[in-house]
């Protein structure tokens, strides 16, 4: 039950570590997302959801392509009601990623978004009825090739493992996601995604190193419940970063209480972080100190909101110092060293040019264009 004890291997292609290092990957079995190849040796996937009421066909359809262009690769949508299951007749065709209905407690809204179009399913099929409600869904979902993600909370387990275990804890999680893969699998069903979620990173790690030893489908990593943009940022970074680098997760999700668009962004930065994929470019800088001589913090940020639309990988970097700065980013293809009312531009540790302080950004942000266009 569950498939075979997990093996690692090197991811390849896109998902390949920077500068020739390959990061190992578990062996997961291979799910195929509306056309997004999940698991085996394929790239870690980048997920997120919208905030938008999904019955607000508009706003849905507006968000997700906004979600699309920061580069997500697979969208979650709440199916609330059979409405919102509907709506996703209208929403699919107009969007250019997979869409998956989110589903809780009715099978008849996996049935409804199923027959409206969606890709795939996050649903726990213990808690969407009896085993024949259940069937149909599954029958329904093999006939349109349409995985499902079984999706365990730390914070809605079943009232029986949490009596069983004393409270919500990692081994409790991976109880209730192996008894609804287990329902899964007696229908002879095993087009699986699975995620284990806790708000408490050390029971994440837990869950999910627990869950790659148990079985073989494809992991979809996050820490639920992180927090607002910054707390969530590091919370998440933490616990994802983590199990990558140790092999585990083939999609992810940084789930914070900001814009979704804000998510995405987090994603790349911690896959780059990593080694395991490039998208846009990376900022670096240089922490503050006495050398520095112009107003380094406001300078930086805006050169990182200016970065945040593109999509070209390249290494930037904004230095405080014209005496190191250069040297000290010699790895960066193109950045900015300060000196006293004035700044040097350099390429690959190379001074190009000299230009006022308040030239800087304009003038880094020109080479950008020029070296990408």
């Amino acid at each position: 039950m569950h498939g075979a004890a997990s093996e690692r291997r090197p991811a390849a292609g896109p998902g390949s570590g920077a500068g020739g290092v390959v990061r190992p990957r578990l062996r997961r079995r291979v799910v195929n997302l509306g056309g997004v190849p999940i698991g085996g040796e394929h790239p870690v996937v980048v997920q997120s959801m919208c905030s938008t009421d999904t019955r607000d066909v508009e706003a849905t359809v507006a968000q997700i392509g906004r979600l699309q262009q920061a580069g997500c690769e697979v969208v979650r949508v709440a199916v609330v009601d059979m409405e919102a299951a509907a709506a996703i007749a209208a929403i699919r065709p107009r969007i250019g990623i997979p869409l998956v209905a989110d589903i809780h407690f009715d099978h008849r809204l996996a049935l409804a978004s199923l027959a409206a179009g969606a890709d795939g399913l996050r649903l726990n099929p213990g808690n969407i009825g009896g085993r024949d409600k259940v069937r149909e869904v599954v029958a329904a979902a093999r006939d349109r090739g349409v995985p499902i993600r079984v999706g365990v909370n730390a914070g809605s387990l079943d009232k029986a493992l949490l009596e069983r275990y004393g409270g919500p804890c990692a081994e409790a999680m991976v109880e209730s996601a192996l008894e609804h893969v287990a329902i899964l699998e007696d229908m002879d069903f095993r087009d699986i995604k699975v995620s284990l979620k806790a708000s408490s990173i050390p029971v994440t790690l837990a869950a999910y190193r627990m869950m790659a030893a148990r079985c073989d489908y494809p992991l979809h990593l996050g820490v639920t419940e992180a927090g607002t943009r910054e707390r969530g940022l590091i919370k998440s970074a933490l616990g994802i970063g983590i199990l990558l680098e140790e092999g585990i997760g083939d999609t992810i999700r940084v789930s914070l209480t900001a814009d979704p668009e804000e998510e995405v962004w987090a994603a790349y930065q911690v896959l780059a972080g990593l080694g395991l994929r490039q998208r846009g470019p990376e900022l670096i800088s240089c922490p503050t100190c006495g050398r520095t001589e112009i107003d380094l913090i406001p300078i930086a940020e805006e050169v990182d909101r200016r970065l945040r639309g593109l999509a070209v990988p390249l290494k930037v970097a904004v230095m405080g110092c014209v005496v190191n700065g250069p040297g000290e980013a010699r790895e960066a293809d193109v950045g900015i060293a300060g000196g006293r009312g004035f700044g040097l531009l350099f390429k690959k540790g190379e001074i190009v040019g000299r230009v006022e302080e308040s030239r800087l950004v304009d003038a880094l942000m020109q080479e950008i264009e020029e070296m990408t266009s």
